[in-house]
């Protein structure tokens, strides 16, 4: 059954065309994925599908009486109201029938308003509706609904409105980056939820792994042209793999024609013949074909960075901590070259407090942080760049350099660094508040990469940037050379670029995990698995027999353990590289004493860290 059809649709801002005469249709039970580059108008797409805005042509046709919801990427909400009023101010008739028989519990004086209220929550069933909308919230972490609105942040917010979105049970769900906002155990969970649910959905979404578990259709806006994919994610990139081979060979071929016929009209042939005018009148469609070219831009982020020396950054027994609310007891660890960590962990266990900490933003209540001398520090937060008034894209970008190093001596300006971040030199002129939201934090990223730091550090960096953007960074990060800390709640993009975790559980406990979030998860359900096995053979009858059993045999490493003893055996081979390079520099006969101490002391911290590693190693080996 359609539910909602889209008719030739065409937005512009000016001179800037978002999308022209777009056609699409949704159905009962679609679960469909909107996909394009940031600024191609996937919000402006949603905003007129949803009614908040109108198109320049086209049109939208709505199945009569069917229920949308639109959860927005920055919903508005009357600040006045509480969690609670918030979701009974909807118009769902269910919801007000639970309100009214909660506010006749609430005064069990009145028999009589009792007695409607309950007859009202038996005919329309509202028994099940009433246990699933507090699991919802239970599940959103919105427990104290008395909150007023203007009290709580930007995070609560969004999950205010899809709580509300969830609840009304509309026939047609549209979503705006749903998972934005969200921690790993909601996304999940909403994940679930949407793949069992009989819903109808059409969302706009960077988090591959939900495209994959809950999408069954994806639809591409890509220069301009609708592709529809009927399949997830996986099935979206062998699909369109082989459609721009295809498109490749075609044009291919257009080309080979196009010589041809520009052959026979250097000839100057006259149009006396319908057959030779139509081949004239031809020509020009397949030099247009054949001069085609698909308006992509692969960022080239071969960036050189600064050198960095023997020591990192160490941190030396921090503990941080808020009224009631402790985030770091006694935390140490030592940062070496090349470590790439994840970190994960519920909203407000104080990851970003720690990114603070480790970047003199904010200071520890006890401990310290020491940074090697040569650390340059590149801290992309979530908060965003600041924008001056009238200030054009390419400005923002020299206010931090006017150029980059690259690898093998070469440099690239302010403008082509942008180039590569798929701002044209059109765009670059323009004003920023122009820009969407995912173009903003590519403006971002593009302003911290700059300055060439050696410690790349990532708070939530894959919000509001398109599929194609987040493949670019990916491929970079695996090849950056320097320490990456990253946050992100994208299981997809930490599952590709860190090699472990620090996992912070709350109440200042943070655990330090060897493996990806993947292993991560799998470690985890391990347990589970396991205390359930224990649970069942506490219930075994204590008066069995015993079984005479066969000795133990060889112990195996546990999950964690394998992890750990693969990370031990690259973090040796580093060290042993790095032993090697030092002992080599001895051999230069123009070393000054000072140097050479400092290069013995070196060694003898390298040396040390080898024996330690490798103590633990042979104590897994046995």
């Amino acid at each position: 059954m359609n539910l909602l059809t889209v008719e030739n649709l065409s937005k512009s801002f000016g001179e800037l065309t978002l999308f022209s005469e777009i056609s699409f249709g949704i159905n009962k039970g679609q679960k469909i994925a909107f996909i394009a580059k940031n600024g191609s108008g996937k919000t402006s797409i949603l905003n007129i599908i949803a009614g908040r805005d109108s198109s320049d042509t086209g049109q939208v046709n709505i199945r009569k009486g069917i229920r949308i919801s639109f959860l927005e990427q920055e919903p508005s909400l009357d600040p006045d109201l509480t969690i609670e009023e918030t979701i009974f101010a909807s118009d769902n008739e269910v919801l007000r029938v639970i309100q009214n028989y909660e506010h006749a519990l609430a005064d069990p004086e009145d028999a009589d308003a009792y007695q409607k209220a309950f007859e009202a929550m038996e005919r329309y069933d509202a028994w099940d509706f009433e246990t699933q909308y507090k699991q919802i919230l239970s599940k959103l972490k919105l427990d104290d609904l008395s909150v007023k609105v203007n009290l709580l942040s930007g995070g609560q917010k969004k999950r205010i409105a899809l709580a509300n979105a969830l609840i009304n049970r509309p026939d047609l769900l549209i979503l705006d980056e749903p998972t934005n906002h969200l921690d790993l155990e909601m996304i999940e969970w909403l994940e679930q939820y949407f793949a069992k649910e009989s819903l109808t959905l059409f969302m706009v979404t960077h988090d591959r792994y939900f495209l994959e578990r809950v999408c069954n259709e994806i639809i591409e806006l890509d220069n301009g042209q609708l592709y529809n994919y009927k399949g997830n994610y996986s099935y979206y990139l062998e699909k369109k793999e082989a459609r721009i081979e295809q498109e490749a060979v075609e044009q291919h071929k257009s080309k080979l024609l196009y010589k041809k016929e520009l052959d026979w009209m250097r000839k100057q042939p006259k149009a006396r013949t319908t057959k030779s005018k139509s081949r004239i009148d031809d020509f020009q469609d397949i030099k247009e074909r054949a001069n085609k070219r698909r308006n992509e831009h692969e960022i080239q982020l071969e960036i050189n960075m600064e050198r960095m020396g023997s020591k990192v950054v160490e941190l030396k027994k921090i503990s941080k901590s808020y009224p009631g609310k402790p985030i770091l007891d006694k935390f140490e660890y030592n940062f070496i070259k090349g470590e790439r960590i994840g970190i994960i962990g519920k909203n407000g266990t104080g990851k970003s407090t720690f990114l603070n900490i480790l970047t003199g933003r904010d200071t520890p209540d006890s401990g310290k942080v020491i940074i090697g001398e040569t650390i340059k520090f590149g801290y992309y937060t979530q908060g965003g760049i600041n924008i001056k008034e009238g200030q054009k894209v390419i400005e923002v970008i020299r206010e931090f350099g006017d150029y980059i190093p690259l690898l093998k001596g070469r440099q690239i300006s302010a403008q082509q660094l942008l180039e590569r971040f798929l701002f044209d030199r059109k765009k670059q002129y323009d004003f920023v508040e122009k820009l969407s939201g995912g173009e903003r934090k590519r403006l971002y990223l593009c302003t911290v990469l700059i300055q060439n730091p050696n410690f790349l550090i990532l708070d939530e960096p894959t919000n509001d940037l398109d599929i194609v953007t987040l493949n670019v960074l990916e491929s970079f990060l695996l090849d950056f050379p320097g320490c990456l800390l990253v946050v992100s709640h994208d299981r997809y993009f930490m599952d590709k670029i860190v090699d472990h975790l620090f996992v912070f559980k709350g109440n200042a406990e943070v655990e330090d995990f060897p493996g990806n979030y993947s292993d991560y998860r799998t470690y985890e359900d391990s347990i589970e698995q396991d205390i359930r096995a224990a649970k069942q053979k506490e219930s075994v009858v204590k008066n069995s027999k015993p079984i005479r059993t066969e000795p133990d045999k060889e112990k195996k490493l546990s999950f964690l353990e394998q992890k750990e003893f693969k990370q031990l055996e690259k973090d040796i081979k580093k060290l042993e590289e790095k032993k090697v390079e030092i002992q080599h520099k001895f051999t230069d006969t123009t070393l000054s004493g000072d140097k050479i101490t400092e290069l013995s002391i070196q060694l003898g911290e390298i040396e040390n860290d080898i024996e330690k590693k490798s103590e633990r190693w042979f104590e897994l080996s046995m």
